[in-house]
């Protein structure tokens, strides 16, 4: 696909979804109007932030047509070859991790990740893949757990067991 066809599909499917989102919100329950005593409707903001998206849909399918901009006549390869395979790598490591937090936990299937993606994929030393592998599940711990009180899950009834003597072990420490 080259950066032309690229720009082609995009500002299609960005018309089309703001047509579509104007189209829900005008025929919905949304009042896109000024609510006397209460102020713009629930729909107004949505509606017509829709609007302007497609209108600069419609600039960029016109300047397509005329080949005004350097995209619009590109005919080089949208996507590197490289870039496909360090994307694909990616979104594939990141379905892992989702699996992996279902059975080990987030705590462990973050440590895994990181340690793919600093040590396997950047090539790093232990130094940073080691701060990363043990920094990142401390800092969502205490970001998720302690600040917001979000539980996160576990996985296995071990692991559990495990989180509940850390929490025991921080509760008699500072409350």
């Amino acid at each position: 696909m080259t950066v032309r066809t690229a720009e082609l599909i995009m500002a299609i499917a960005l018309l089309l979804a703001s047509l579509g989102l104007m189209a829900n919100i005008y025929f919905g329950d949304l009042n896109i109007g000024w609510v006397p005593g209460r102020g713009p409707g629930a729909g107004m903001w949505p509606f017509w932030l829709s609007l302007g998206m497609a209108l600069s849909s419609v600039a960029t399918l016109f300047r397509w047509v005329t080949g005004a901009t350097p995209e619009s006549r590109n005919t080089e390869p949208f996507v590197a070859p490289e870039t496909i395979f360090l994307v694909s790598v990616s979104a594939i490591s990141i379905l892992v991790l989702l699996l992996m937090m279902t059975f080990i936990g987030t705590y462990f299937a973050l440590m895994i990740f990181m340690f793919f993606f600093v040590r396997v994929l950047g090539k790093h030393g232990w130094v940073a893949t080691m701060g990363m592998v043990i920094g990142t599940p401390v800092f969502v711990y205490l970001l998720f757990e302690v600040a917001l009180t979000k539980y996160l899950p576990k996985g296995l009834p071990v692991f559990e067991e495990m989180f509940l003597a850390v929490d025991n072990l921080r509760y008699a420490l500072f409350y």
